[in-house]
Parts: structure tokens; sequence; C-alpha cells
């Protein structure tokens, strides 16, 4: 593979570097430390630079107007994007846009006039409802959600748990069991918050700054059969096809906030003294700086390489899974060293570290626990037979 950048992407990358470093930053220094949105105002300012730029709805494919990129493209951009305080979970403040559940592009026309294309807008908000409290890294198996066909529609009784902005969405996506165990007895639906017997038990507060979770309790929700989305039984497919895909610019984000740590760090040794001497003078700060440079290295080369074989057309699950395993637990090592070579500093909330050490300690379990990926990557090496 060669990781040398094309013309075209290192446009793209000067352009989005210079929009992180002009827009967002100085806009950051107006926040509060764990911000993660900015006003309807401000980001109607931001989203129409992007647009300028020609990158706005990433994610989103180039016949529903989206940009002409591929998955490489999109990693450099999300490495880019995340380079400040809020980047690791509201990469520039999502002045970007996007399709934030790609999985409605598999919808009927019916389905995409009514939910897809209002939040491809932005006139709708959607969650993603797959996790429950049995479990969530092995959905197939763990769902207890049922639904049960009753004339025309479906009825849904169950919790989900860890459901990132339910209580503000206006739909999501919801996976339930119609058929026996496995991955095949599994639906997903496209449900309306609005609807009786959807409720929002509780929000549950995690390591992240802003955002937090939700549990949602089912109580005889009735969903038209006509909001299937797929085929029934097919809904474990619809979830995990473009699960590989996402989770590579998500290990992306991860190394981007790296990056800016390791630039932070390196800045700094230079010019804080210790004993008449610069901490860049020091061995044991010398071998962590050099430490986190072999981190983001190969944590870079482990995604472009799983982006550059889906950009192939090639089998890359396993690529991916190994993408993001590494990209998660280096960026967090290099966020610890930094920290470490700020000294008080660097868990004081006048710098981004301490947010960046917290949230990227989520990465390593959201879209799939580190576990869960050697489990992956481990049944692709000794063969489909491993359960």
């Amino acid at each position: 593979m060669d990781l040398a950048l094309t013309d075209e992407q290192r446009m793209i990358v000067d352009m989005v570097r210079r929009f992180v470093r002009e827009e967002i930053q100085p806009l950051e220094e107006t926040l509060d430390p764990d911000a993660d949105e900015v006003s309807p105002e401000q980001l109607e300012a931001l989203s129409a630079k992007v647009k300028e730029m020609g990158l706005y709805g990433l994610d989103t494919p180039p016949e529903y107007g989206g940009p002409e990129i591929d998955l490489v493209t999109r990693c450099l951009i999300a490495i880019e994007c995340s380079q400040h305080r809020a980047g690791l979970y509201a990469p520039c403040y999502y002045a970007f846009g996007g399709a934030r559940q790609a999985q409605l592009f598999e919808a009927t026309d019916a389905q995409k006039e009514k939910y897809l294309y209002p939040m491809l807008e932005g006139k709708k908000r959607v969650f993603f409802g797959l996790s429950e409290p049995s479990g969530g890294s092995d959905p197939g198996r763990a769902i207890q959600t049922r639904a049960v066909r009753d004339g025309d529609h479906w009825v849904l009784n169950g919790t989900k748990l860890w459901i990132s902005g339910a209580d503000r969405a206006d739909y999501g996506l919801l996976f339930a069991r119609t058929g026996g165990p496995g991955r095949a007895g599994v639906t997903a639906f496209i449900v309306e918050t609005a609807w009786e017997g959807f409720n929002v038990r509780r929000v549950v507060h995690t390591l992240r700054s802003a955002k937090y979770a939700t549990e949602i309790q089912l109580e005889d929700l009735r969903v038209p059969h006509e909001n299937i989305l797929g085929e029934e039984g097919g809904g474990f497919a619809i979830a995990n096809d473009r699960l590989s895909r996402q989770r590579v610019p998500y290990a992306a984000e991860c190394i981007g906030v790296a990056i800016r740590a390791h630039e932070m760090a390196t800045e700094y040794a230079k010019i804080r003294e210790t004993f008449g001497a610069p901490l860049s003078h020091r061995q044991g700060i010398q071998w962590m700086l050099v430490e986190n440079e072999i981190d983001l290295r190969q944590a870079k080369w482990m995604v472009l390489d799983a982006a550059a074989k889906a950009d192939r057309g090639e089998p890359f699950r396993m690529e991916s899974a190994i993408a993001k395993l590494v990209a998660s637990e280096a960026s967090g090592r290099v966020v610890d060293r930094s920290m470490q070579i700020h000294g008080g500093l660097g868990v004081a909330k006048d710098l981004p570290l301490e947010r960046w050490y917290r949230e990227l300690r989520i990465r390593r379990v959201g879209e799939g626990p580190s576990e869960v990926q050697k489990h992956v990557i481990a049944r692709d090496i000794l063969g489909a037979g491993l359960r």
C-alpha cells in the first residue's frame, strides 16, 4: 500500500486542517470545556463554509448529495476533524453533516421520503437501538426484545440500553426478535419516538463530557408492518454490513486527538524546564515521545490499510477490527503519556488532555470492545468454524 497522498487528498487535508485551526479551535475558547454543541447560528455558519469546500454530507453516498470521496480520504478527513477539544465525539461540532444511520439507505422509497431525506436535511434526529441489558457485543444472540405480528402491525416489548440521543430523536432504528434464537430471528424496525409505548426510562451518564446514553422501555409499542427496514429476519445483516465500514473512520477519529496530544506534549517538553534544563533533554521524556510516535504511526497504518482494502472491494472485516483495536488502545496510551509530560497541567481543564483521556477510555468499549475485536480477528484467522 502506498501511503503517499494524492494531490486531491493533500488539498482536502490542507482545507480541513485550516478549517479546524481557524474556525473550530478559536471557537472553543468561548465554550465550556465539556461542551459538545454550538448554537444553531454558529452551526449554520460553520456548515456553510464546509459546503463551500464541497465536503458537506460525510458518509452520505454521492447520489444522495454527499461528496465523492473514497474511504481512505474519509479517514484522512476524520483524523483532521477530530483534532480539537470536542473532536472525539463531536468532530467539528457536526458542521460536516452526514448520515447518522447509513442503514437507512437500504430503505424503501416511501421510507426514504418519510425518514431518510429529512435526516439528511437535518430536519429529523435519529437513534440506533441495538444494545440491550443482556448484551450488546453479540446482538444476534443477546437480543431479547420481542416483536409479535398483529395484523398490519407488530407489537414490541422489551428494553434497550446504551442508546445515544433517544430522548431527543424523532425516530430510530430498533432491532427486535421476530423469530427464533440467533441472527436470523432479528428484524429491524423504524420506530417513531412519539408513538405510545415508547418510553425513555432514564439517562445513563458516562465518562463522556456532555452526552449521555439512555435506557428505553417498550411497552406494547405498535409499529406498522411497512416500517420494517429490509426483510423480516434480516435485521442483523443490515446492522452488521455497515458496521465494519463505519468502524474504520471511527478508529481514525481516535488517531486525530492523539496526534494533537502528541504535538502538545512535544511543544511543552521543549519549553518546560526542570532542574536547569528543558524536559526534552531528559531521556525518560524522549522515550515517551518516541513511544507516542510509534503508536501513532502503527495505528494510522492499520486504519489506512483497512480503508484501502475496502476501497479495492476486498474483504476487510478483520482489517477493520484490527484498526479499531489498535487505534483506540494506542491513542489512549499516547494521551496518557502526553498528560504525564504536562504534569499537573495535564489533568486540568485548561487543556483538553483530561477530556480526551476520559473519552478515549470509552472508545475501547464502544463499537465493540477490544476483546470482541480480538474474537473477530481470531475467527478470521482460524476460520468460520470458531464460535
